[in-house]
């Protein structure tokens, strides 16, 4: 009977004890919120697609993303930003002038508007490799490794490997999606940006890394403050006599190599940016001020660490050709970021 009696005790104990919680998932890095670039990229295809987004974490194991697609199933034209930079960064007069051409920026189409897709999923982390099971019609896992920079501000996510893309890569922090720095905080950026890459053109795959990015030659604009301009003078590998440039470009007599960059605000309220570059030649050919053709267009999504900083881009390259060709389109996916 006392046994009894003191079975029965012990449970109307545990009964009275207060519910502990479900044991809280281990964030990424200990980082909620990442801009994600990745893409399906594959020599042998002209299916190839790029993806464009955010991922967002949460204590209970869920995962959302709301992403930009680019896909050559269904390419698209390219877009105007509703930027014209002005003339304290730009030009009218081309030529051979230190700004370039004041001309309306371009971006991919469709990235001046809404997210084409969001999807939910569940995630798990093992040691340093972050699981994504993502919970849609076709079977979907991410598997990426993460790693923290040294001041512990930022997390990396390294592609690991994935059931659909080939190419990834991601950052991410606590600040909130909608913190995002002016043109002026991304001038003023004291750090060095390099870029790592990986691009598809007419069938062949071409993968950069450590390649160095000179923000400190893009030029402020005044008036126009949400936007950076730089004419580099000249190209070693591009805009050349036999890459579309038979009358003006590097090799023939004019010998004009220089490209023409813009780089831009999209939003206010998050963290899309664009950039916006061509060979000063292409133009020249086709007797044209601000070059019409297959400009490289790239979204971009700025990289934010934990206490609001600058710390570059993740980007995306959908320029699809202006032609019927696919073989013509060109697609990227890179990160232009000092934690490498």
């Amino acid at each position: 009977m006392r046994t009894a009696t003191a079975i029965l005790s012990f449970v109307l104990a545990l009964a009275l004890l207060p519910l502990q919680p479900a044991a809280a998932a281990s964030l990424p890095g200990g980082k909620s919120t990442y801009v994600v670039s990745q893409g399906h990229l594959k020599a042998s295809s002209r299916e190839n697609w790029v993806r464009l987004g955010t991922y967002r974490f949460a204590a209970n194991g869920t995962v959302s993303a709301s992403s930009y697609l680019w896909w050559q199933r269904r390419p698209e034209a390219r877009q105007r930003t509703g930027m014209v930079p002005d003339k304290s960064c730009t030009t009218k007069a081309g030529g051979s002038a230190s700004r370039p051409r004041m001309c309306r920026v371009l971006t991919a189409g469709g990235y001046t508007g809404a997210p084409d897709e969001s999807r939910t999923g569940t995630f798990t982390m093992a040691g340093d490799v972050l699981t994504i099971r993502w919970k849609i019609a076709q079977a979907w896992t991410e598997q990426w490794y993460v790693r923290r920079s040294p001041d512990g501000k930022l997390a990396r996510l390294d592609l690991k490997g994935s059931s659909l893309a080939t190419h990834g890569y991601g950052y991410g922090s606590n600040a909130a999606i909608g913190t995002r720095r002016a043109m002026s905080s991304v001038k003023a950026f004291p750090g060095a940006l390099r870029q790592d890459l990986t691009s598809w053109a007419g069938d062949k795959l071409v993968t950069a890394d450590n390649q160095p990015f000179s923000l400190s030659s893009f030029r402020a604009c005044t008036t126009t403050t949400s936007c950076l301009t730089y004419l580099q003078p000249s190209s070693r590998g591009a805009c050349q006599k036999s890459g579309g440039c038979p009358n003006y470009g590097g090799g023939t007599k004019a010998d004009i190599s220089s490209i023409q960059y813009y780089l831009t605000k999209i939003s206010n309220s998050d963290r899309r940016d664009t950039m916006w570059h061509w060979c000063t030649c292409l133009a020249m050919e086709r007797r044209e001020f601000c070059y019409t053709g297959n400009s490289h267009v790239k979204p971009l999504m700025q990289v934010i660490d934990d206490s609001g900083a600058f710390r570059g881009w993740v980007g995306a390259e959908a320029s699809f050709s202006t032609g019927s060709s696919r073989k013509a389109d060109m697609l990227a996916v890179f990160r232009l970021t000092d934690f490498r």
